[in-house]
């Protein structure tokens, strides 16, 4: 039997990521067996370990080949100069986030790691440290063009045509050939995925969908001719939908799947249900990227009291979305 081999990088030192990536492997037989490679500072690994006082099996130390066998191994990027700095952004954090996440994504791009679940950056942080990325998904974006940014739950599941742009540039991606072929990318990464979403639900952009032409003229002429060609190409997309109430009819149904216009328009709904127990997922990439759906959380870092509930489950869905 071949057990998924699963990166994990340890997140902006300064922040809960290291805490939240221990209190989700402690233990290790709550989650399904998998080879999981945490990638990191191994001086900031022992001791977050020593300040939560875990009983977390020690890591075994491997270079860039993963063991057969499932558990517990690590990566040890080295030490940036510098102590540990907590609770804040600074150079060096973003430095050591930065070469924990890159080590990783190269090895899974070489076939190595079937996925990666990235603990929370910081943005400021990377930008100390002169990163020309704003973070993991423009990272991503520049080795993956077209990579799809997705939320999933049990609850809902959304994807987003856009994320991290300002709202004016999104709305002028709000055009047919963009969203067929968004629509096309994202229903070959769900099926590669062996997802269980079987329909799509576009949202509008304008009150009530535009409400035939009254309230504003994208949804008749961008985005339904891009949902009627998908569909006549066999793809299982319906709308545009009031973003109002697109989510009512995906809510607790997981065949279903929002796409909504922008980041906000589908993430206010998304963290509304799912804030402590969603998952970050990037998918049309050779290999699936999860990450707990929550920031560095500088101001109860080093605290002890820092939720791993996120960052759990996006362990477990990398494990499935990669076992299937």
């Amino acid at each position: 039997m071949t057990f998924p081999a699963i990166g994990i990088s340890l997140g902006d030192p300064g922040g809960i990521g290291p805490e939240v990536v221990l209190k989700a492997l402690d233990p290790l037989s709550l989650l399904p067996k998998a080879r999981f490679v945490v990638f990191g500072d191994r001086r900031v690994w022992d001791a977050e370990r020593a300040a939560l006082g875990l009983r977390l099996e020690a890591p075994i130390p491997i270079g860039d080949t993963v063991p057969p066998a499932p558990g517990l191994y690590f990566n040890n990027i080295g030490a940036v100069p510098g102590d540990i700095v907590r609770g804040r952004a600074c150079e060096e954090n973003g430095e050591s986030s930065f070469m924990a996440f890159e080590k990783a994504i190269g090895l899974a791009g070489k076939g190595v790691l079937d996925a990666v679940v990235t603990a929370p950056i910081s943005k400021t942080s990377w930008r100390l440290a002169d990163l020309p990325w704003r973070g993991h998904t423009e990272y991503l974006d520049s080795l993956f063009p077209g990579a799809i940014m997705a939320f999933w739950s049990e609850r809902l599941k959304v994807a987003l045509l856009s994320h991290h742009i300002p709202l004016k540039e999104a709305l002028g991606r709000v055009r047919k050939d963009v969203l067929l072929d968004f629509f096309r990318a994202l229903h070959r990464s769900l099926a590669a995925v062996r997802s269980g979403v079987d329909e799509l639900l576009v949202a509008g952009i304008n009150p009530h969908a535009g409400e035939d032409g009254l309230l504003g003229a994208e949804e008749t002429n961008e985005i339904r001719p891009a949902v009627e060609e998908a569909a006549r190409e066999g793809i299982p997309v319906g709308g545009p939908f009031p973003a109002d109430t697109v989510f009512l009819k995906v809510l607790d149904h997981p065949d279903k799947m929002v796409v909504a216009m922008s980041h906000d328009q589908g993430l206010i709904g998304f963290k509304l249900v799912a804030f402590a127990t969603g998952v970050n997922t990037t998918l049309g990439m050779p290999f699936v990227r999860t990450s707990p759906d929550h920031g560095t959380a500088f101001d109860i870092a080093g605290k002890g009291i820092a939720d791993p509930r996120s960052m759990l489950e996006a362990l477990r869905l990398a494990v499935r979305l990669t076992a299937s």
